[in-house]
């Protein structure tokens, strides 16, 4: 027998119980290893870093996948910088804007369903096989909620590839440029997202109920497996038919992945009642709410390129929108610290845990925010030194200028998303007249100044309505509402 066994089993005749050997040694010496002690004080060092930075999985997922998206847009860009003309590129990232306008078929169920989700899932838990259980009426009011969404989705998809189909193909076939063909690429791609915008639900019930890190996992293998066909095909010279194989691969890879880890979570929507939830009482005042917001939310992010294709031509669209996907990557991968946190918004709200709710949202807000100014500030000053050394960035980007005005006026939009995902984890929409004013008035100053002054005008006027009202109006609303909810809820 080793001599180091009979240690142990002498020690554990004296009373010591541990298993592990050097646990052992240290409950009958009360001594550790040099090495040992280091590896200890560096984890938790790491762990503490962690904490103050408000990482865990499903931020590590989210900012992957994130950052893979960063990534891989700058290589797709090099990719159609090199494969595809610059009036191809013009009706890529206009194919991309133009199928925002699902916005009017989703109606911000997605939002409602997390929200609500969240509330009920407070009362519920996974159990083997990643199967829900609980109480009946959470469980039965949440099944409610995802049926109900599954139909709504699927009508959804049905709707965005018969009417923006239409609308695309009468906005493309009014364009003076016909040497392009995009009538059947136009058409799968449509078909496509159709499809797509009917599994959104199930995403959208796995992130409510507190599922983020499988979410972005899920999320992370989309962005990486589109992105990947995506530069296959282009440098196959498949052209517009490049984005409707990006769109298949992601499909598949989404089907696969929730039926291999959440058949079983998903199989109890299909067997119970749909008794519950009621639409018409407690979803209708909240969605119709959403859906205008982000009606609203279209015409301030989404009407740039279009805009710019009509006004200036293919060419001018692609430096457009090229930017504008660099500016909207950067806030998107900010947003990942605050969005993958709104289900806990909403568990702590439904336990009347307030002090908890304000201390989490600060520190994630901050965090957020420095992120994208960061962010952009480095991308600007990459753009800004290689402006005119570099063909590059004077024939496929926006100049300095309108560049920098478009990073700042994003880096006010972050703060009201930030105070907007806070206060619609309270089951309610507050910023609605917010979202509708913007929208009108980016709208208006996009189609006045973009017409008299190019992109220069469009985005500093966009930068105008965030400056002058919705940061301080949304500041204001934000403020207000949180005291009048968290009074009335302590008083309940």
């Amino acid at each position: 027998m080793p001599s180091s066994v009979r240690i142990v089993t002498f020690l554990r005749r004296l009373g010591v119980r541990e298993r592990n050997p050097l646990s052992v040694m240290e409950q009958a010496f009360n001594v550790r290893p040099v090495a040992y002690t280091g590896l200890i004080k560096v984890k938790a060092h790491l762990r503490g870093l962690l904490d103050r930075l408000a990482i865990d999985r499903a931020v590590v997922f989210g900012v992957s996948g994130k950052l893979w998206q960063a990534i891989a847009s700058l290589i797709t860009i090099g990719v159609i910088a090199v494969c595809c003309t610059p009036e191809t590129q013009g009706y890529y990232y206009t194919f991309l804007n133009l199928m925002a306008v699902q916005v009017f078929a989703e109606l911000g169920l997605g939002n409602v369903v997390v929200n609500f989700a969240s509330h009920e899932w407070s009362k519920l838990t996974l159990c083997g096989g990643n199967r829900i259980a609980g109480p009946e009426e959470p469980l039965r009011r949440l099944t409610s909620l995802g049926r109900f969404a599954f139909r709504w989705y699927a009508a959804a998809g049905a709707a965005v590839f018969v009417l923006v189909g239409a609308v695309g193909w009468f906005f493309f076939a009014s364009s003076p440029d016909t040497t392009i063909r995009w009538e059947l690429p136009w058409a799968l791609f449509c078909l496509l997202v159709g499809v797509r915008l009917a599994g959104t639900p199930f995403m959208t019930l796995l992130e409510g109920c507190n599922q983020i890190s499988s979410v972005y996992l899920c999320r992370l293998i989309d962005v990486v497996a589109t992105s990947v066909t995506l530069w296959l095909c282009i440098v196959l010279g498949l052209g517009l038919f490049a984005p409707c194989c990006s769109l298949l691969a992601g499909v598949l890879c989404c089907v696969l992945f929730l039926f291999s880890r959440y058949r079983h979570f998903f199989r109890g929507f299909f067997r119970r009642s749909d008794a519950g939830i009621s639409w018409r009482n407690e979803i209708l005042p909240m969605q119709w709410r959403i859906a205008l917001s982000f009606i609203g939310g279209y015409f301030t992010f989404y009407l740039f390129t279009p805009l710019t294709f009509r006004f200036e031509g293919p060419a001018a669209a692609g430096r457009m929108g090229m930017t504008f996907a660099v500016a909207s990557g950067l806030s998107t991968i900010a947003s990942t610290w605050v969005y993958t946190r709104v289900p806990r918004f909403g568990l702590l709200i439904a336990r009347k845990r307030f002090r908890e709710l304000d201390q989490l949202f600060y520190r994630l807000a901050f965090l957020s925010t420095t992120i994208l100014f960061v962010g952009g500030l480095f991308t600007w000053s990459l753009a800004y030194l290689l402006q005119g050394k570099h063909p590059f960035f004077s024939t496929r980007m926006l100049s300095p200028l309108p560049m920098g005005l478009l990073f700042l006026a994003t880096l006010g939009m972050q703060v009201s998303l930030c105070q907007a995902a806070y206060l619609r984890a309270h089951k309610k929409e507050p910023f609605l007249i917010l979202s509708i004013v913007q929208g009108l008035s980016t709208c208006l100053s996009l189609w006045v100044l973009g017409r008299w002054y190019g992109t220069l005008g469009m985005v500093a006027g966009y930068l105008a309505v965030v400056a002058l009202f919705a940061l301080p109006y949304g500041t204001y609303v934000w403020s207000r509402r949180r005291k009048e909810w968290h009074r009335d809820i302590e008083q309940a």
